[in-house]
């Protein structure tokens, strides 16, 4: 087997789903960052060298970064977040934007306004040993070892499980994206998801107008959503996640429409099935956008106990 290090093809453990916080003397407790999942191969004599879940490079587009590997002690390979923080806060958006940017002079203005800071909170290897098969208060130990931490370059800080749910509460208080457990004996297992690592995510949810359903290529289905401004339906977006059972079989049958409800077709809906904009559905998501969208939104069924008219327009 070759050197981890010189491969540079480490696929990133993924968590498992999400759960309501619980406190468990075999987990330790770490905030979730709301970044860009990285990987990050440095050696503190020949350079950095940051790769994303694909395994697609990504310091062209983080240059800001490009001295960390002076701050560890020995060649190390790291697992963490790549964010930026925005009001104090991580924002995803930002660091998203920034990871599609292709521009070397607005990376670099980007970069001035907004800096990212790699957060690791994983050593998967330091000094030409390969320590995924130690537990994770081991790896915890090597990680420590090998950074000198600042504001490029910082440690996930772990908190003791009996203050699971009250980290979870101040995540939520703070607007940050949650919390995740790790069992302190998890190993890890690259590319895999496992139920050793679990997210405790803080999410929001709102009721909708289902305005209509596109069918996709995949075999899959998003469906349209509305909100009321002024008594006028506005455009809010698809949702795709979760759409499926009985309650699509039951948003399929409804009764069909002639035309959009909304005054403009927007843009990406041509082909919809306009439906009798008398439906409401539940969506649940991680938190809204600056342009009022929602992050990573999941359908959660029908409901029928809400008029429509009260399905009205978030203006926080």
């Amino acid at each position: 087997m070759g050197d981890l290090f010189d491969e540079k093809q480490i696929a990133p453990m993924l968590i498992a789903e999400n759960m309501p916080p619980f406190s468990d003397e075999a987990y330790i407790y770490e905030m979730k960052w709301d970044g860009e999942r990285c990987i990050a191969y440095l050696d503190p004599k020949k350079g950095t060298e940051l790769r994303n879940k694909r395994n697609v490079r990504m310091l062209p587009k983080v240059p800001e970064l490009a001295g960390i590997h002076t701050q560890v002690k020995k060649r190390c390979i790291l697992d963490g977040e790549l964010i930026c923080l925005v009001d104090g806060k991580p924002s995803f958006e930002t660091i998203q934007r920034r990871s599609l940017m292709g521009n070397a002079r607005k990376i670099s203005l980007e970069a001035g306004r907004f800096p990212a800071t790699f957060v690791a909170f994983d050593c998967l290897y330091y000094d030409g040993a390969d320590l995924c098969m130690k537990p994770l208060t081991e790896r915890k130990i090597y990680l420590r070892r090998a950074i000198s931490e600042s504001e490029r370059l910082a440690i996930s800080r772990t908190y003791d499980y009996t203050n699971a749910e009250a980290l979870s509460r101040i995540a939520k208080g703070q607007g940050l994206e949650g919390i995740v457990a790790k069992r302190r004996d998890s190993l890890y297992f690259q590319g895999k998801r496992t139920k050793t690592w679990i997210k405790m995510k803080n999410l929001m949810d709102d009721d909708f107008v289902v305005c209509g359903f596109i069918r996709k290529e995949n075999n899959m289905s998003s469906i349209v959503l509305g909100q009321y401004r002024n008594e006028k339906l506005i455009y809010k977006g698809h949702v795709t996640l979760g759409v499926g059972g009985k309650s699509f079989a039951k948003i399929k049958s409804h009764a069909k429409a002639e035309r959009s409800p909304f005054d403009e077709l927007p843009p990406g809906n041509e082909n919809a099935v306009w439906l009798r904009p008398d439906l409401v559905c539940v969506v649940e998501f991680m938190h809204r956008t600056k342009n009022g969208g929602m992050r990573q939104p999941v359908f959660k069924g029908l409901r029928d106990d809400k008029p429509v008219e009260e399905c009205v327009e978030h203006t926080e």
